[in-house]
């Protein structure tokens, strides 16, 4: 099969690439290189069947014609992580919205399959754990800038289903915290990664409010798992939670990654507003009912967070060392 992966060089969609190349499928990667890295795919283009695109999922020139060229899209691009969502709104909602409108667009006419990635973040405030894919959506304020994210890739998933009811086979993954090699350790990437490398510096680790918020942490293999399983026709027309359903609060989490890093490092609690500024809101509890994709995909997460822990340290611990030769 021949398969376009947008964001083909971020976090998800690298090891993604890798997965479908191994599957023997011919892969155009697309990425503008804002937040992936041309050296995660970078090893792979010697590969036969490897194609990568270094443009925007909004360049609808370029968009059009590798979705011509291809059976099946994944839609992974996107812009994601919290610091964004506080201080740039309109990018995470224009983002968002524009580069799935555009897929979809140039998906249709051929009835071209879509696989798009959404987020727990949907979920919102929704206390009803573990969280199934019919719950309702419970959300702060819109004057909160927190819930752009959330609201912009609910926005996306109406656009799919609309999609869908005309006849376009599309899948929605709804994922669950993933974390693994080649995760952003910025301010705008997840906590695992931000945790390990503070840990690996022996520097602090900051817990954000009071620690106990819990997650359900996933790692990348487990998520790539689900993705690729997404393209049988069962799931068409489907909405699939993804993820782990194992939670642990911030506070063990934090405590875990020191341990396992063999590290020195405090942990620290701040408060929200010290991270974020004033009127932060955050979920308390996040956990998927996995029967959906177990029923309709056969997909059960098969890493521990202690395991994929220590895959992720090992993995930061070798890019620091590197770091560290190449400005030595």
């Amino acid at each position: 099969m021949k398969i376009l992966v947008t964001g083909g060089a971020g976090f998800i969609g690298s090891h993604l690439v890798e997965r479908l190349l191994r599957e023997q499928h011919e892969v155009w990667a697309l990425d503008d290189l804002s937040t992936g890295k041309h050296a995660f795919v970078s090893p792979l283009q010697a590969h036969p069947n490897m194609h990568f695109v270094q443009g925007s999922v909004l360049d609808e020139k370029i968009l059009r014609e590798l979705v011509r060229k291809v059976d099946a899209i994944y839609h992974l691009a996107a812009v994601l992580g919290v610091k964004n969502t506080v201080e740039n709104p309109l990018k995470v909602i224009n983002g968002n919205i524009d580069g799935t409108k555009l897929v979809l667009e140039a998906a249709f006419p051929e009835r071209k399959k879509v696989i798009f990635a959404s987020t727990s973040e949907v979920y919102g405030k929704n206390t009803a754990i573990p969280f199934q894919e019919d719950d309702d959506r419970i959300l702060g304020s819109t004057a909160t800038h927190r819930w752009c994210y959330s609201t912009a890739k609910a926005l996306d998933e109406h656009l799919c289903l609309a999609y869908a009811s005309m006849g376009l086979p599309v899948t929605i993954l709804r994922y669950f915290n993933t974390y693994g090699p080649r995760a952003t350790s910025s301010a705008y990437g997840g906590v695992i990664p931000r945790f390990v490398t503070a840990a690996l510096k022996n520097e602090p680790l900051y817990v954000y409010g009071t620690g106990e918020q819990t997650r359900c942490f996933t790692f990348i293999d487990d998520t790539v798992e689900g993705t690729f399983r997404a393209l049988q026709p069962q799931a068409n027309g489907l909405v699939i939670n993804i993820g782990n359903d194992k939670p642990i609060s911030i506070r063990e989490t934090a405590k875990l990654v020191v341990e396992l890093a063999q590290s020195s490092s405090p942990i620290i609690t701040r408060s929200y507003e010290e991270a974020y500024g004033p009127g932060y809101e955050d979920m308390q509890r996040r956990q998927p009912s996995l029967q959906r994709a177990l029923e309709v995909l056969d997909y059960r997460p098969q890493v521990s967070l202690a395991e994929g822990l220590k895959k992720t340290i090992d993995w930061y611990r070798q890019q620091l060392q590197k770091s560290g030769r190449d400005s030595g």
